[in-house]
This record gives C-alpha cells, sequence and structure tokens, in this order.
C-alpha cells in the first residue's frame, strides 16, 4: 500500500460517521488578538515588526504622499518605475521617472529592467508584521512585485491595518492570488547566511498613509 492510500485510508475511516453532504462546523475559538489596542498602537506595533523584518517605514499624509514617492525613487536613482493600473494617479504626480504600466504581454527580461514598483495593498497584519497583496487593480499581477528590485507599498491607517492573521483572513477573498510579505526578500543556507533579494526585491520600503 502506497503511502497515498494509506492517508486517504486514515480520511475516509475518520468521515465515516459524517452523513453525506453535511460538514462538520469549523472551530473558530482560538485567539483573535493579543491583547486589546488603539488605532495609534496597533499602527506602531506594524511599524516595529516591519522595520524588524528590515523594511524600510515611512508615516506620511495625503498632501506629501507624492513628494515622499518622489524623494524615494531619486534616492534609488529609479529611471523607470511599474505603476499597476489602479493606483491613485495623485501619488505618482510628483514623481519623474517613466512609469512603465503593467501589461499581459511584458516578459520576465522586460520587467527586470525596471528598477521600482509602486503598489497599494489589501491588509496589513500589525502582529506579524506582514503587507497582504490581492492582485486588485491598485496592487497589480504578483509578478510586478516579485521581479523589481525596489518595492514601496502604501498602506492606508488605520483602515487597512489589522491586529492578527484572523482578523486579515476575515477581509481577504482566498479565491484571488494573496502575496503575503514580510520584509524585504530573503532566504538562509544551512550556516545561515542571509542573501535577499533572491526571489524577490531587496529593498521594500512601506509608506503609513494616515
Amino acid at each position: 500500500m502506497s503511502a497515498r492510500e494509506r492517508i486517504l485510508g486514515r480520511v475516509r475511516r475518520a468521515l465515516a460517521d459524517v452523513p453525506p453532504g453535511e460538514d462538520a462546523p469549523v472551530e473558530r475559538d482560538y485567539l483573535r488578538e493579543h491583547g486589546k489596542r488603539t488605532v495609534e498602537e496597533t499602527a506602531d506595533l506594524l511599524a516595529e515588526n516591519l522595520t524588524d523584518y528590515r523594511a524600510i517605514v515611512h508615516r506620511t499624509d495625503s498632501e506629501e504622499l507624492p513628494y515622499l514617492i518622489m524623494r524615494l525613487l531619486a534616492q534609488r536613482g529609479s529611471q523607470y518605475v511599474l505603476v499597476p493600473p489602479g493606483l491613485p494617479p495623485e501619488w505618482m504626480s510628483a514623481a519623474d521617472p517613466t512609469r512603465v504600466h503593467d501589461r499581459g504581454v511584458s516578459t520576465a527580461r522586460e520587467l527586470d529592467k525596471v528598477e521600482s514598483v509602486v503598489t497599494a495593498c489589501a491588509v496589513a497584519i500589525a502582529e506579524t508584521g506582514t503587507i497582504v497583496l490581492d492582485g486588485s487593480p491598485d496592487q497589480g499581477r504578483r509578478r510586478i512585485t516579485l521581479v523589481p528590485d525596489h518595492h514601496i507599498c502604501v498602506v492606508r491607517v488605520p483602515e487597512q491595518v489589522v491586529s492578527s492573521v484572523p482578523q486579515a483572513l476575515e477581509r481577504l477573498d482566498p479565491a484571488r492570488p494573496l502575496t503575503w510579505i514580510s520584509g524585504p526578500s530573503a532566504t538562509s543556507d544551512i550556516e545561515l547566511d542571509r542573501v535577499e533579494g533572491v526571489h524577490g526585491p531587496r529593498t521594500l520600503e512601506v509608506v503609513l498613509l494616515g
């Protein structure tokens, strides 16, 4: 008997007393968040955990956001920046680089020539320092945030910030292409030597907008 047959056999035996077409309710009495926090405390925890994962965190308001994005792109020397189709146009109103639009026909080689990408997000999780993208028009397809070396992600505070993973899951559509980001792309070898940028951007800059 193969491993697959043994596993499926255990599943069938475990479900033997369940009437056909009936699903047992999933218990959700687990801890939903670790303590109550104010909006400001939740945003501070998000910033702290993002920084711990080596993301660079900025705080600004709507009026200053275009100028902050302009400065961040200028500091990188970015001549080309990827822009998803639904990104609010005012966010890029002060920036000089040539805007490259997210197109289905773009190849990985073409995307690799773009230095930076600017996106919004679906939700941000304070307790884990995680940004979640769901492929919405202001975020674009997954590959545009995996190929360029520099990602600027704007998080609207407080409406897009939650404390915990369970709270984030309630807001997300599981049928969408979800990308969970905790800091810049990184991996470690057997000797725990950390290398960044192996499967995504080396630099993640998160702008807390509020």
